[in-house]
């Protein structure tokens, strides 16, 4: 039927969008409403519904069909012939040809085996066969392949046909979009304590239970598209509908995040999108030994800083590849939503490179925005949560571009979130603590991450976390500051950083030292490749201290729910006295970050009369603090304007030489 299976939305009305939208923007988010609306239509007619064409997973690659037939399928339009080979006819080069069809695909259908069996066995090893106009013979991975491995004698993947006799079945339903956002990014890989690549089983048993005590309800899975080079962190994808092998099989993963989905976490995938591997064996490169193909050719299909090849997004069979890829990890893994890497890379044709952004609406609306790629995430994000309710996608975006995250009906991209990456640049600028350049990160970026080449903790204590962490002997000078401006860092961000919160593996607890894959230049050494889980199991240690108070400031949060209120009214940042004040939804928020004054009697402006009580106090001593505030004080507010709120009472930041916030909130 060539009838729409979903109606193609208008634009949200005119004097709606007027109210919303600044005026000189208006023609900008109508023009780019007006393309997106024109590719969906296109969608609609040509392919019977977005539903069905982001299905083509279903069709492409390789298929045992319900009768034990098998369906084999690619899109390779430059290729003068095409054949399969593998395990199932003992590699014979030209036995199994496809057949050509119309657009550029090909297919090839096998009967079963004599005895009802399929023609290729669950685990057995495949190769497309291209050859060239030009006479080449190439041996390639079908760019649908659902499993790879990597033999340990070869540095090249393998094509394997993963179809297990008794898949994973979900046993759990998807827990609901929650109100507060609390991301713990993570690696599976370097979720253990030895030097070694961990494994999907190894997360599920050990990582997981640590992540629901710790009052997180979302996981961002980094590195799980299969990527050829470990050290690329999971950036240079190989095969995108494949698991990494190199932590476990498809089965186990669904695992993990059917048992995710068991304690009320949802599962977002770390996506890339924005750019491929150069890897031409085991990657999309040259798949039908052209230039182009799923890339754009010549320059255009080259990133001038990653060393890797840039998707033609306004390619119909590109289209179909990406958007199928976003509901192939939905449909067949049950992940939940998507971090979108390199986006500030797909918006403009300078992909970021030596341009920077100062917030001037002429760096986002022009020539050099790329409107393809732009309409290829305002695609994403409108079928994503057409089809999925509680789908969340996050855009890692450095530029700001305005309208990213409003509704695509605005002429925006439809995102949730845009990960906010100066906040971590920022704390690591402003070590000196300079009040207003805090405030003014904070309050215009969403949400935060804490991560870097040296950890947080590492950047603040160094060397001395090798040998004064222990919580059995007093603690120096500079683990004193260290231990305190991590928990008051934490806080600061969590509170005033945006509408979610997202902490990377091991930043809870403060790990050590700093993050580095095995690589030729550090002789392939995992030391540094590997969270040391086992300092916050001593109990002795102060990385407890540090990992309990991060528990209950998510407990804290999941009580009184901040990061879902209106945006914090900031009411003290004085440079002078180092304090910082701030009312988010019913806390109030008292930072005293000076290194040697202590405060009596300083005066806090508040909104809300009533009585006040600290509900989370850093200094203590369960936190590695000194225990010097008495928690069964009450704060009575009075009806004294001050820094423009009605009412304000006076507080007791009492710190003779040490970072310690004192929050309050309302007593319930």
């Amino acid at each position: 039927s060539m009838v729409p299976k979903h109606p193609v939305p208008n634009h949200v009305p005119m004097e709606v969008l007027l109210e919303r939208v600044p005026e000189v923007l208006l023609p900008f988010c109508l023009g780019r409403y007006g393309l997106f609306q024109k590719q969906l239509t296109l969608l609609e007619e040509a392919e019977g519904g977005f539903d069905q064409f982001t299905r083509s997973y279903e069709s492409f690659g390789a298929h045992r069909l319900s009768d034990n037939s098998m369906l084999f399928r690619e899109w390779a339009p430059a290729a003068e012939a095409v054949f399969l080979t593998g395990d199932f006819n003992g590699w014979d080069k030209f036995s199994h040809p496809y057949k050509k069809k119309q657009f550029g695909k090909w297919e090839l259908q096998l009967p079963p085996k004599e005895d009802n069996s399929p023609a290729v066995a669950h685990n057995s090893k495949l190769k497309v066969v291209v050859h060239t106009k030009g006479g080449e013979r190439l041996y390639r991975i079908s760019p649908w392949a659902t499993y790879v491995t990597k033999p340990s004698t070869s540095v090249i993947y393998d094509w394997i046909f993963w179809d297990p006799p008794h898949p994973y079945v979900r046993k759990h339903p998807r827990p609901r979009k929650p109100c507060s956002l609390r991301i713990y990014e993570a690696h599976v890989g370097i979720a253990s304590p030895e030097c070694k690549v961990a494994s999907y089983s190894n997360f599920t048993h050990n990582v997981l239970p640590r992540i629901k005590d710790l009052g997180y309800n979302c996981i961002q899975l980094m590195a799980i598209m299969e990527h050829a080079y470990y050290a690329s962190f999971g950036y240079q994808v190989t095969s995108f509908f494949s698991a990494s092998s190199r932590y476990g099989t498809p089965e186990e993963l669904k695992e993990l995040i059917d048992v995710a989905h068991s304690l009320g976490i949802m599962v977002l995938l770390d996506v890339v999108h924005s750019h491929a591997s150069k890897n031409t064996e085991d990657g999309l490169n040259h798949f039908d030994g052209s230039d182009s193909c799923f890339f754009h050719g010549g320059a255009r299909g080259e990133h001038p800083v990653w060393d890797s090849r840039l998707f033609n997004y306004s390619s119909w069979e590109v289209l179909r590849f990406l958007l199928s890829n976003l509901r192939w990890w939905i449909d067949e893994y049950g992940f939940d939503g998507f971090r979108f890497d390199g986006v500030t890379s797909m918006l403009y044709h300078h992909h970021g490179v030596g341009s920077g952004f100062s917030g001037n609406y002429a760096e986002y609306f022009g020539l050099h925005v790329d409107e393809d790629s732009l309409v290829y995430l305002m695609l994403a994000n409108h079928i994503l949560h057409m089809l999925y309710q509680d789908c969340i996608t996050i855009a890692e975006d450095v530029s700001g571009m305005p309208t990213l995250c409003r509704p695509v009906q605005e002429g925006g991209c439809g995102f949730d979130y845009r990960l906010a990456m100066a906040i971590p640049d920022k704390w690591i600028q402003v070590r000196a603590l300079k009040g207003g350049s805090i405030i003014i990160t904070h309050t215009t970026n969403v949400p935060c991450a804490l991560v870097g080449d040296k950890t947080l903790a590492f950047w603040l204590m160094d060397k001395d976390m090798y040998t004064n962490m222990s919580a059995l002997i007093p603690m120096n000078p500079v683990i004193d500051r260290g231990v305190q401006l991590h928990k008051m860092i934490r806080l600061l961000t969590h509170g005033l950083g945006g509408e979610g919160y997202l902490n990377f593996m091991g930043n809870e607890f403060g790990h050590p030292e700093w993050l580095d894959f095995p690589r030729v230049g550090n002789s392939e050494s995992y030391h540094y490749a590997r969270r040391q889980f086992n300092l916050v199991d001593t109990d002795h240690l102060r990385y407890w201290q540090l990992y309990v108070f991060d528990r209950d400031m998510n407990r804290t949060e999941a009580k009184y729910g901040w990061l879902a209120a209106a945006p914090a009214y900031v009411s003290t940042k004085h440079e002078g006295d180092k304090v910082i004040i701030f009312e988010r939804g019913d806390v109030v928020f008292v930072f005293n970050f000076h290194p040697t004054n202590s405060y009596s009697s300083y005066r806090v402006a508040v909104g809300t009369p009533g009585k006040y009580r600290i509900k989370l106090d850093s200094d203590d001593l369960e936190y590695g603090g000194h225990g010097r505030l008495d928690h069964n004080t009450d704060f009575f507010t009075e009806p004294i304007p001050f820094n423009e709120r009605a009412n304000s009472m006076q507080v007791d930041p009492d710190r003779p030489h040490l970072y310690t916030p004192k929050v309050t909130s309302v007593w319930d």
